[in-house]
């Protein structure tokens, strides 16, 4: 398990991390989320021992994380990391080595994630004749080749189409299946709700929101509804508790102030004509994170 236990870190006079804690069990992903510069990359570098905390404690598995854990860590990093003019072999090499695997162990390694990824033809290419798309892969496969307890993964769709988004998403799945702790860092909230039940919102340095993001989700009181049908929207927004009134293609979102103002539209919406859809959903992640964060800066 990784422990982050009252941790705070301080840059000269400047506070980038603000009496922060959570816990990864194994087999779990964790959202470590933040607008830029709320202290996720500072958490991340203390994670992997690369900066001590001014005060409080990370542990791996009970243990102070130093040179004898790191190679049961791996970090995709947000900024490309890599040795342009390697070959995709020579940089897989060179990382696993650093992680301390033998030379027989990354190759064969190595073969499997290429073919998983579809990407075998560019073993011997060199990393600049890669697309954009094709480094994320050679970056995500060198953060993953030693099989890492504890896996990093901040912005790891940078550059992706969908397709490939699915196969990264496969693998973390079945990395956090196979029992691996990891810790999840994006912008796009829709990728974060796919994969995290744990998570927690940074704001300059400090957690602003945390904990599992189906209790998050349900003590976010305002709700949307979605109606397919012959409707006027100014009528709908006139009923109480509608706090906006969207349009999308062909149907229509309803924002409300909560789930006891479902039955007033309902009512409304019941005597139009041609209606084939209404649904009620929870907030996105995308709604709370802002609300979240827009209520923090205010204060």
């Amino acid at each position: 398990m990784l422990k982050v236990e009252n941790v705070t870190k301080y840059y000269g006079d400047f506070k980038a991390v603000d009496q922060l804690s959570f816990t990864v069990k194994p087999g779990e992903i964790f959202g470590l989320l933040g607008v830029n510069g709320a202290g996720k990359t500072t958490t991340f570098r203390m994670i992997m021992g690369l900066l001590d905390p001014t005060e409080g404690e990370i542990t791996l598995n009970g243990k102070k994380i130093d040179y004898s854990v790191t190679d049961q860590i791996g970090f995709l990093t947000e900024e490309r990391s890599l040795l342009t003019k390697m070959t995709v072999k020579e940089q897989c090499l060179f990382y696993g080595t650093l992680k301390g695997m033998q030379e027989k162990d990354i190759l064969s390694k190595l073969d499997h994630l290429l073919e998983k990824f579809e990407i075998s033809d560019y073993k011997e290419k060199k990393i600049k004749e890669l697309s954009k798309g094709n480094q994320q892969k050679i970056q995500f496969i060198t953060a993953i080749i030693n099989d890492p307890k504890l896996l990093i993964l901040d912005e790891p769709f940078s550059g992706l189409d969908p397709f490939n988004v699915e196969l990264f998403k496969n693998e973390i799945m079945d990395m956090a299946s196979r029992g691996s702790m990891i810790i999840f860092s994006s912008h796009r909230m829709e990728h974060v709700e796919l994969f995290c039940k744990k998570l927690v919102i940074l704001l300059k340095g400090k957690p602003v929101l945390s904990g599992y993001l189906k209790d998050i989700k349900e003590q976010y009181r305002k709700k949307n509804i979605f109606i397919k049908g012959d409707i006027d929207s100014k009528k709908l927004e006139q009923i109480e508790g509608v706090l906006e009134v969207v349009e999308h293609g062909d149907e229509w979102e309803v924002k409300i102030e909560s789930e006891e103002n479902v039955e007033d539209v309902f009512a409304y919406v019941s005597s139009c004509k041609h209606m084939t859809k209404f649904v009620v959903e929870e907030a996105s992640l995308n709604e709370i994170f802002i609300a979240k964060v827009g209520e923090s800066y205010e204060k």
